[in-house]
């Protein structure tokens, strides 16, 4: 089939190269000539692994390319999907203006029938809006093409989005009962027909149950992490381990393990955006999403929460402390700083007077612009901060180790080397990384989340204990 992606952004990339990549012919259209300049020079804007060593395969083969222009994705689609970004707006609902101008681009096109595919995460309703304004700039023409308008959210993990669009769980299409609708639905069955073969994954629905099913999926996975992260803290207070409450939660299988980790609380550019538009929506509409609400209000609270543990360690004043920061991303596999907790916490040391070498293995750049922005009105809290090329680097001659995202190379540190970098072997866990035991039998001085902390005299005693029992 022949397809087009308006939009070269997240979505738009991975849904282009793996629908070219089941043998598809597929056309990338952005308004952004940087980032076509850059995809048609082999490299790829955004990290994901194995995105691109897919998008050349596909490109190379012919069945994939990237232009500005319009009018020729327009004319190469039978289907032209929809997928710019829809960010907040001031009053926390989604801003769907790129929707609808990529619409508007579209009709502007047209010369035959279409089906016009929603990809973006959009409000209830918005299928509506863009149908209308569909059919305005038809009717500006004065032509007489035909068109529907599909819904079909994504459900793509960053860090795992490949292996998302490719071995889908679930596949929403939403279309409109009527004789085009039903041609939609036909065309869109046609397309996900190869990621059906082993079963049916696909749901068909209305259109307006489908936008609300992405806000409403995102929405339950971020009351699951601010919830756990409610728990943690309270299991500090009670003297309770939140990692054996989490095995005894997750084993019931009515509730299971997923994204019931305690840490400094969930960022990137869906969970925080898709929760606020879910909850404004809720307030248009006269149903006040009380959960939501309260959802949001932890997850704000997470870093200063974090910090705190830091801060009555150290003091509320850390001047010319210095901190290694490991982890700046949001979650590991991408270099997405949206929302990324790293910005917060990072914030509240420099706010104290503190210095920050901070390393992530692949974010650096992304991280490097989004703390200039951050700090764009404190250069002196600015020249506090810096990047190291790597862990090492970060940790040595540092008072403390914070980490904040849980990379694969960060989870099995040489902790003696380590307690040698570090000026001081104080270790502030936001993501849980570390077993106590063996930290405390290193000799170091460990704070988590949700789990009892290992002071100066307890390390000094386990550490004594495991030596003596032949563990260290």
């Amino acid at each position: 089939m022949k397809i087009t992606i308006i939009g070269t952004g997240y979505v738009g990339l991975v849904t282009g190269a793996c629908l070219a990549e089941i043998g598809n012919e597929v056309a990338c259209i952005d308004i952004d000539e940087a980032k076509i300049a850059i995809l048609n020079s082999g490299g790829v804007p955004i990290h994901e692994p194995g995105l691109k060593e897919l998008i050349d395969r596909n490109r190379d083969a012919g069945r994939l390319w990237f232009s500005t222009d319009m009018s020729a994705g327009v004319m190469h689609g039978s289907i032209l999907f929809i997928a710019v970004g829809t960010p907040p707006g001031e009053d926390g609902s989604a801003d769907v203006g790129y929707v609808l101008a990529a619409a508007r681009g579209i009709a502007s096109h047209m010369r035959e029938f279409k089906v016009i595919v929603n990809k973006s995460t959009v409000p209830v309703g918005t299928a509506v809006r863009v149908s209308e304004s569909v059919q305005r700039e038809l009717a500006s023409r004065g032509v007489p093409y035909g068109f529907t308008v599909v819904s079909n959210p994504e459900f793509l993990k960053e860090g795992a989005a490949i292996q998302d669009f490719m071995r889908p769980d679930r596949i929403v299409i939403g279309h409109a009962d009527d004789e085009a609708g039903q041609f939609g639905r036909e065309q869109m069955a046609t397309l996900y027909k190869p990621f059906n073969r082993n079963h049916e994954r696909t749901m068909y629905m209305d259109v307006r149950s489908a936008e609300f099913t992405k806000y409403a999926a995102n929405s339950m996975l971020a009351a699951r992490i601010s919830f756990m992260n409610e728990l943690a803290n309270l299991a500090e207070r009670v003297g309770a381990d939140i990692e054996s409450v989490r095995r005894g939660m997750g084993s019931d299988p009515r509730i299971g393990y997923d994204f019931l980790y305690s840490g400094v609380g969930y960022g990137g550019s869906c969970f925080p955006k898709d929760v606020q538009a879910l909850a404004r929506i809720g307030a248009e509409f006269g149903a006040p999403m009380r959960i939501l609400n309260a959802v949001q209000e932890v997850n704000r609270q997470q870093s200063d929460i974090f910090t705190h543990k830091i801060t009555s360690r150290l003091g509320e004043r850390l001047d010319d402390l210095v901190f290694a920061v490991w982890g700046l991303a949001f979650k590991p596999n991408t270099d997405d700083m949206r929302e990324a907790p790293s910005r917060a916490i990072i914030a509240n040391l420099l706010a104290r007077g503190a210095r920050v070498k901070a390393y992530d293995p692949v974010a650096m750049e992304e991280a490097g612009k989004a703390m200039a922005s951050d700090m764009q009105s404190d250069p002196e809290q600015l020249s506090r901060f810096e990047l190291a090329d790597s862990a090492d680097e970060a940790a040595m001659g540092a008072d403390a180790l914070v980490v904040v995202t849980e990379w694969k190379e960060f989870k099995m540190p040489n902790f003696q080397h380590l307690h040698k970098l570090l000026k001081t072997p104080l270790i502030f866990d936001g993501r849980n990384l570390y077993e106590s035991d063996a930290l405390a039998g290193a000799g170091f001085e460990y704070y988590c989340m949700g789990r009892p902390a290992i002071h100066p005299a307890k390390a000094q005693d386990i550490g004594h204990e495991t030596a003596r029992i032949g563990i260290q």
